[in-house]
């Protein structure tokens, strides 16, 4: 028996939805949608800046992996990858996910191929999703570091999982990090605000 089409559009900002329904629906273009706490979320198409800012964090990844191929497998942004937390009933969509490992060949993949590195940069009106609802999300999904990058505040906060439980720490404009995730690398958070600067 074939499953019946669900369309979700703008209007159904806020709409309680199952994750199954969710991943299966057909959405109205112009927008981007998640399933948070079984719940719609329309958000606007990111703005220049916020598009600058995850192009230039990119880069890094990108200008990085050749001379470093056995630390990333795969990176995937925005619209290539999704995050399903079936206990949440929530389906986020990364601004960038970095996969250390191959993934399995399920047919769950989304639900267990598990990102060591996930990256969002903060927008207008995704501050509580960000900081709050992907935080507890990330950690129960297993991420191993989720990096918000808020250019408002100019800094970006680390949360890095040590013993099941997030601990943070706050890196300023001026300042590069290393993670012990992908040795060698130092992220540039300036280049990332200069770019969205113009």
């Amino acid at each position: 028996m074939s499953r019946t089409t669900i369309q979700i559009g703008p209007a159904d900002a806020g709409k309680q939805m199952a994750l199954d329904d969710f991943e299966h629906a057909e959405a109205q273009s112009g927008f981007n949608y998640e399933l948070g706490r079984g719940r719609i979320a329309v958000v606007d198409v990111p703005d220049r800046k916020h598009l600058a800012m995850v192009d230039a964090a990119s880069a890094q990844f990108y200008a990085y992996r050749p001379q470093h191929p056995s630390q990333i497998h795969t990176l995937a942004a925005g619209g290539e990858c999704k995050i399903l937390l079936a206990e949440a009933q929530s389906e986020r969509h990364p601004d960038l996910a970095i996969y250390k490992t191959a993934p399995e060949d399920a047919a769950d993949l989304w639900a267990t191929w598990i990102p060591e590195i996930v990256i969002e940069v903060v927008s207008p009106g995704s501050h509580h999703r960000d900081y709050v609802e992907k935080r507890e999300e990330y950690l129960s999904f297993g991420v191993r570091e989720y990096w918000i990058i808020d250019a408002a505040r100019e800094e970006m906060l680390v949360l890095r999982r040590v013993s099941g439980r997030w601990t943070e720490r706050t890196v300023s404009a001026c300042d590069k990090y290393a993670t012990r995730l992908l040795a060698g690398l130092e992220f540039d958070l300036a280049s990332v605000f200069r770019a969205a600067n113009g």
